[in-house]
């Protein structure tokens, strides 16, 4: 694969990033191979099983090598990276901030605690921006959703799903999490103002299933939400997070990651050359 040119109105948007998470199975050193080989910006570490992906030196190499900046990493903080750095959750915490800082990153995208993590969900709030304080990297938390049995949705996070509602500094926008959770992510964006630092662009059709889709296949708004973006001026990044699990070969692996980037290219742009564009993104227009 060649690398593509970037388009005449790159310098005029967001930086466009991948998640090593959206080449699962794959690992994350094929994730910075098809970052460039694609034409992303940026990539973002999903600090996960891949032993690569919890080495510094490993990501720096990787980075240097394909000439790509890490543009956030991303705490090992899913169920299923419970035990990745120990099981200590603010020490999970200290050590993205340290592979930040070695591999040149200036985001930690992290989730608020589990329900059943209750110390430390007590003072989630206050360390988040203590550790900021003390680290000089943003702690960009991301929003949630709640959990659904039968037909009960059931508070799974502490102190909530929706970051908008607390005094967080620097957050995350993950769009296949606002589709689980019905919640505009125009509004969200708008109530978090320039709090938001960081947007995981992907898409979902509010199924109850953390979907992934690639944006434009799920029924978010993705498109207007890019939109509000560009035209209200986002200086964040913004990091494809799909779900590539069901590709059966790499050239259909391939094909997503395109689509989803030239998607983004499309409506992040959007507002620079199509003032009708920009005007739908503004609710008051």
């Amino acid at each position: 694969m060649s690398r593509p040119a970037t388009g005449p109105d790159d310098g005029a948007r967001p930086r466009i990033g991948l998640s090593t998470s959206s080449v699962y199975p794959e690992s994350t050193a094929h994730a910075f191979g098809y970052a460039a080989a694609l034409g992303y910006e940026a990539v973002e570490v999903m600090v996960g099983i891949d032993s690569l992906s919890q080495q510094s030196g490993a990501v720096r190499q990787l980075a240097d090598y394909h000439g790509l900046p890490v543009s956030a990493v991303h705490a090992p903080c899913l169920l299923f990276t419970q035990a990745v750095w120990g099981v200590e959750p603010w020490g999970k915490l200290e050590r993205s901030a340290a592979m930040a800082q070695e591999v040149g990153a200036a985001v930690v995208v992290v989730h608020p605690p589990f329900r059943w993590q209750r110390e430390y969900a007590r003072d989630f709030v206050n360390g988040i921006a203590a550790l900021e304080e003390s680290t000089g990297i943003a702690f960009a938390v991301e929003n949630m959703y709640p959990w659904r049995a039968s037909r009960r949705r059931l508070a799974m996070y502490l102190p909530g799903w929706d970051p908008s509602g607390e005094s967080y500094a620097n957050t995350t926008i993950d769009l296949s999490h606002a589709a689980i959770a019905h919640d505009d992510p125009v509004a969200m964006a708008q109530r978090l103002g320039p709090r938001l630092r960081h947007v995981h662009l992907t898409d979902g059709t509010g199924s109850g299933r953390d979907e992934h889709l690639v944006p434009g296949r799920g029924t978010t708004g993705a498109r207007e939400f890019l939109e509000h973006l560009a035209a209200t001026g986002f200086g964040g990044e913004v990091v494809l997070e799909i779900n590539t699990r069901r590709c059966s070969t790499r050239e259909e692996r391939e094909a997503d990651l395109a689509e989803s980037l030239a998607f983004a290219r499309e409506h992040l742009a959007r507002s620079v050359h199509d003032p009708a564009g920009a005007a739908r993104s503004d609710p008051s227009a």
